[in-house]
């Protein structure tokens, strides 16, 4: 079964919304999460796609989150679930679309070619609120880490040029019991497993930011607190 990228997305951050709205939802905002796809050729550099960029460098972008990719079968998913058709490629601020694998089937570690680059996967995304604000469902960061459905960042081995419609050969598995759906669940759970999240921790390829994240929950024994992540400023 051959992975396909199916298509490549780029964008800059923009702002929308209206300044002094009543409802949360409807003020004014800023993110890079709005993407066009790419027509022919892209480059992949270390630190992500040409023509692509981030709003909030404290939490998105850098070398360990190059290039975030979304698992096409998602979209039905959610179609169906919330009602919105309007959630398809490129809704979630993904770069690259990925069809025939899903959270369920990738790993942390796994290395990829794709036209010249070489790709690894570095750790699951951690949803926020502004997927929320653009389809003005309050609780769908809630709903994107609970169902797993996360999708998950790359860091970039080779730089060089992808193209839609190429395949992804897997070119090495270092980690398979470590899947991004395995690492949502883990790194979310309500009651929290401290001895499966110093295992996650210990994983030389996940992103050494999230190591030191989960190291640090284990050695202070605390859950943390996500409600400034997942709701913002949309409450």
């Amino acid at each position: 079964m051959s992975i396909l990228l199916k298509q490549v997305f780029v964008g800059l951050p923009k702002t929308v919304g209206y300044k002094g709205a009543k409802n949360p939802m409807e003020r004014e905002w800023t993110s890079a999460i709005f993407k066009d796809p790419v027509q022919g050729p892209a480059w992949i550099g270390k630190t992500g796609l040409t023509g692509d960029g981030q709003w909030d460098l404290e939490h998105h972008g850098g070398p360990e989150k190059a290039v975030f990719a979304y698992a096409f079968e998602n979209y039905a998913y959610w179609q169906k679930d919330l009602g919105i058709s309007e959630i398809t490629s490129g809704a979630m601020g993904e770069n690259l679309v990925m069809e025939k694998i899903t959270e369920e089937t990738i790993s942390i570690g796994d290395t990829f070619r794709i036209g010249e680059a070489v790709v690894q996967v570095s750790q699951p995304r951690q949803p926020c609120w502004k997927p929320a604000r653009r389809f003005k469902v309050k609780n769908l960061a809630l709903l994107l880490q609970n169902t797993g459905r996360t999708g998950w960042y790359f860091r970039v081995l080779t730089e060089g040029i992808v193209e839609e419609g190429q395949t992804f050969t897997l070119v090495d598995r270092s980690y398979p019991q470590w899947t991004i759906l395995k690492c949502n669940q883990v790194i979310h759970a309500k009651q929290q497993n401290f001895e499966e999240i110093r295992e996650l921790s210990q994983c030389e390829l996940l992103a050494p930011s999230m190591r030191a994240t989960l190291a640090k929950r284990v050695e202070m024994l605390e859950t943390p607190d996500i409600r400034s992540r997942v709701f913002g400023p949309n409450e």
